[in-house]
């Protein structure tokens, strides 16, 4: 059983910051790639950006520059360092994470978080 938590979120001014995170617990015996998406209302949801076990990042064009991912892998946590809000970037914030559950089995599962609301307003 694995448990991916989000915080972070909540009300910011256009052109604030905010810095999400998400800690996974659980039975982990390995995290891959960690990763974060939103999906604004009637929307659907999108990707923000990965970053792999190694600290190789990608992101979506839209939000290269003003979004970093980083993680903690002593952690197991993942971060989302969001500058320069806009609007358009009021979301709820999921995180996502490729885990092997245990020593035995070799496949690696997607989980998600619950998902933190993000509002970008004056």
């Amino acid at each position: 059983q694995v448990q991916l938590v989000e915080s972070g979120g909540g009300l910011v001014q256009p052109g604030g910051s905010l810095r999400l995170s998400c800690a996974a617990s659980g039975s982990i015996f390995r995290i891959n790639a960690m990763g974060w998406y939103r999906q604004a209302p009637g929307k659907e949801r999108e990707l923000v950006g990965i970053i792999t076990s190694g600290g190789t990042t990608n992101y979506a064009s839209s939000m290269k520059g003003r979004f970093t991912i980083s993680r903690d892998n002593s952690k197991n946590t993942v971060y989302l360092q969001m500058n320069s809000l806009k609007p358009e970037d009021t979301a709820v914030y999921y995180c996502n994470a490729n885990i092997r559950t245990t020593m035995v089995i070799l496949r690696y599962s997607d989980y998600w978080g619950q998902g933190t609301q993000v509002t970008v307003s004056s």
